[in-house]
């Protein structure tokens, strides 16, 4: 299989086949981000023979019936391929026309799949027209995960984003026009010290207006070798404690006004909650105030500064 550096992946994509689209970001400006530190260049498309030779390799993997054979001693369940995930920082940024051929090579190799995902810039549907947007909803591609951080936008313009809290409206209504659903990615502490309780109304907001099927949170990690590592020494920025920002995640929780999915599943989560709102919404309250309480910010600390790699 043709991977390049680390291949990162949404929590409840798992059990997708995964198949490298590109390798970087066409962004690659975020202050906090150094999840692509490992590659020596911004952004790069994947050869679509190369596409096609995983597809073909993954096919002998799930219909070859030695393998089948092989899988069922160890009671793994290796069904035809329901959905394909595309793997990069931001597939959805490549041009419709190479997302179409994508598409048309995964229906070649596995013509029962379902849904193509990937993750997506708020920019990169900008770049679409809405008919574009419609073919490709037609080709498969549905599920996007969709990186918003916040809906406050002074911590959108710092940490130099690229769009503000209403491109982040605008676009996903233009996603919900075309019938491709979506999932955000919500980072918990980006407003800084003092502001998360700011950030996460502001947050709520936006996705009150918005039709994601999952809010996934993520705590911000600082790492040495980001940007903002830099803004934090000249004395630009201030992190957020621990508490202050569980406290953030609650504010959200309780002004979220919409049926959501709601998940902190990632490896900067020391604590994982998934649950449903608004059903769930007092047990997600409920565990968020012990983790505050029981837990507390020593121990959440030493998490964080433990952690040496998302």
């Amino acid at each position: 299989m043709h991977y390049t550096g680390t291949i990162w992946r949404p929590p409840y994509e798992a059990s997708s086949l995964i198949i490298e689209a590109t390798a970087g970001c066409t962004h690659h400006r975020c202050k906090f981000c150094t999840l692509y530190d490992d590659l020596p260049f911004k952004f790069r498309p994947s050869p679509l023979e190369d596409i096609e030779a995983d597809l073909l390799e993954a096919q002998t993997w799930y219909h070859d019936p030695l393998r089948k054979a092989e899988e069922r001693l160890f009671e793994l369940d290796k069904a035809d391929v329901s959905r394909v995930f595309l793997a990069g920082a931001n597939p959805f940024g490549l041009k419709t026309h190479h997302l179409l051929k994508i598409a048309a090579l995964v229906r070649t190799y596995f013509p029962q799949c379902q849904s193509i995902g990937c993750f997506a810039r708020v920019t990169d549907i900008t770049t679409k027209a809405d008919e574009e947007l419609a073919d490709l909803a037609r080709a498969g591609f549905n599920g996007l995960t969709i990186g918003i951080e916040t809906g406050d936008d002074e911590a959108l313009a710092f940490m130099d984003k690229g769009y503000a809290a209403k491109d982040i409206v605008e676009q996903c209504a233009r996603l919900s026009a075309a019938n491709i659903s979506y999932a955000f990615f919500y980072l918990v502490g980006i407003s800084g010290s003092e502001r998360g309780i700011k950030g996460a109304r502001a947050t709520a907001e936006i996705c009150n207006r918005t039709h994601p099927w999952l809010i996934g949170a993520n705590m911000l990690t600082v790492y040495k070798s980001s940007q903002l590592y830099t803004e934090i020494q000249a004395g630009s920025w201030c992190e957020a404690r621990e508490v202050e920002k569980y406290e953030e995640v609650k504010e959200l929780v309780s002004h979220l006004g919409i049926p959501v999915e709601f998940a902190m599943l990632g490896a900067s989560n020391p604590v994982m909650l998934h649950g449903h709102l608004p059903e769930q919404r007092e047990q997600l309250l409920a565990t968020l105030d012990a983790v505050i309480t029981d837990i507390g910010e020593e121990r959440l600390r030493h998490y964080r500064t433990n952690l040496k790699h998302l």
